[in-house]
């Protein structure tokens, strides 16, 4: 079977609202889970977690949730394909940017000679 690729920006219009499909991604795999939130048994964080993702890239939220291997094996049978090339590397440089900014800040802290007292340091 071959593999879809969707951007970003479809995925974003799958978000649950005004009848559209609930698209999520999470590792750079793009998953339908509409059905899943149609199902008596609710997801066990509550359906409005997923829903608040819906149409995102969830990957940290995910993670960050320790979900179980059972629950990592469950979710292959909703996923629908990958994220494009192209969308992949736009969310690899935003996240670079954002270490460049936070290596910035933390330079920046280690600069101020009286950051205890100067208030300007975090």
């Amino acid at each position: 079977m071959e593999t879809k690729f969707y951007s970003l920006e479809e995925v974003a219009k799958n978000d649950g609202k005004g009848g559209n499909r609930t698209w999520i991604v999470v590792k750079d795999s793009v998953y339908d889970v509409t059905d899943y939130l149609q199902q008596e048994e609710e997801h066990p964080g509550g359906n409005e977690l997923i829903i608040e993702w819906a149409g995102k890239e969830c990957t940290r939220p995910f993670d960050d949730a320790g979900h179980s291997s059972e629950a990592k094996k469950e979710m292959k049978q909703y996923k629908i394909g990958e994220l494009r090339e192209e969308d992949r590397k736009q969310k690899q440089q935003k996240k670079s940017g954002d270490a460049a900014a936070q290596a910035k800040n933390k330079e920046n802290r280690r600069s101020c000679c009286s950051y205890l007292t100067c208030g300007l340091c975090d």
